[in-house]
């Protein structure tokens, strides 16, 4: 058995796999021949210019990078709750080892345990429609109900229809990062993110503080794909960013499981278009279990999320104020992510609040926030 790093090894390990132009196999070469982290953050300049695969600019980086920044990582890291997992730790999540591109160092913010459980992938649009949250929730719903972990991106859209999803199902879900911990994106979802460090589990690769940019998404969209063994893809346009996560899965041997949509819907044609080229359909909830016939129904999703309190039922309430009043709970929710969950437009959406408010099972509070009261 391999005896974890030392505090100084753990830190140097940190801090090497933030080096920028340092990626997998330039970490392998490096750690085979300096032998630790330390090492090669400690080796002459000359000596890690002649190592194989490492050029002038990459072998400065190394020589700017200390022991110190990955010490001072690890305490921003701390002072959010998170904890560092580099690879070796008991904690870093193997199903990542063998993946192309496996990350240098991960920082998580909440149940570590998530880390070993099997999970499945559900992504999709940011602008979806009603169609796309409905099957949405179902697939997240019959994952639940057989203890998979729902992994997401913590978008806007069905990301994070997945994520409250799977929360309000009594389920367990990840939801990967963009950017580092502290910084909240889109700001709609604040009350995602902070329900999601309480019951779920927050992972990135980047450093507090850090905030997203266009590369940062398709590095984590291969970490979204790489943590499942199928990722199921709800809604895609042409053109999607979701369909990065499909190629990510496919580079790394994962299953892709498609929603087929209407052909006159636009956030159906990256997906259409998937299910032409060969995709695995997605019809029903037994179409994703045949994937993992090791599991086997569990209590938690069993239900749906109407089993949540109920209005009273003299309410004469519409099906679509039903729904509304279903999305909301004691905590308040800005009405940019009800539009996200509830997938409606606020032109719809604002009368159903007001209505609930009227009968005194909904209220609102400043900032355009809304809870069940």
């Amino acid at each position: 058995m391999t005896a974890p790093p030392s505090d100084q090894e753990r830190a140097a390990m940190v801090a090497l796999g933030l080096v920028n132009g340092v990626g997998h196999a330039r970490r392998t070469t490096l750690l085979t021949a300096c032998s630790t982290a330390y090492g090669a953050l400690s080796a002459p300049f000359e000596f890690l210019r002649a190592l194989p695969g490492i050029s002038n600019p990459c072998a400065t980086a190394i020589k700017t990078t200390s022991v110190a920044q990955g010490e001072r990582v690890m305490r921003e890291v701390e002072s959010h709750g998170g904890t560092c997992l580099v690879p070796g730790d008991a904690a870093y999540p193997s199903i990542l080892v063998n993946i192309p591109e496996p990350p240098g160092v991960l920082f998580a913010l909440g149940r570590l345990e998530l880390l070993d459980r099997l999970a499945v992938a559900v992504v999709g649009s940011r602008n979806h429609s009603t169609y796309g949250s409905d099957a949405c929730r179902l697939i997240v719903q019959a994952a639940v109900g057989r203890g998979l972990c729902v992994v997401s991106g913590m978008a806007r859209g069905l990301d994070a229809v997945a994520h409250l999803a799977a929360l309000d199902y009594a389920g367990d879900t990840i939801g990967v990062l963009g950017n580092g911990f502290g910084v909240i994106y889109p700001a709609a979802n604040r009350g995602l993110y902070e329900r999601m460090r309480r019951e779920g589990l927050l992972l990135t690769e980047f450093p507090p503080g850090n905030r997203p940019n266009a590369g940062s998404f398709q590095r984590r969209n291969r970490l979204i794909s790489g943590l499942a063994r199928v990722t199921v893809v709800v809604e895609a346009a042409s053109g999607s960013g979701t369909l990065i996560t499909v190629d990510a899965a496919l580079s790394q041997g994962r299953d892709v499981m498609v929603v087929p949509g209407a052909i006159t819907s636009p956030t159906s044609v990256g997906t259409n278009r998937l299910l032409r080229d060969g995709a695995t359909p997605f019809l029903e909830s037994d179409d994703l279990l045949a994937a993992y016939p090791e599991v086997r129904p569990t209590k938690a999703g069993t239900g749906t999320l109407a089993a949540k309190a109920e209005p009273p039922p003299a309410l004469p309430l519409t099906l679509f104020e039903r729904r509304v009043f279903q999305t909301l709970d004691r905590t308040p929710r800005h009405l940019d992510a009800l539009i996200e969950v509830v997938g409606a437009p606020a032109a719809e959406l604002l009368p159903a609040l007001s209505a609930l408010e009227m009968y005194g099972v909904a209220r609102q509070e400043p900032g355009r926030r809304f809870l069940r009261a």
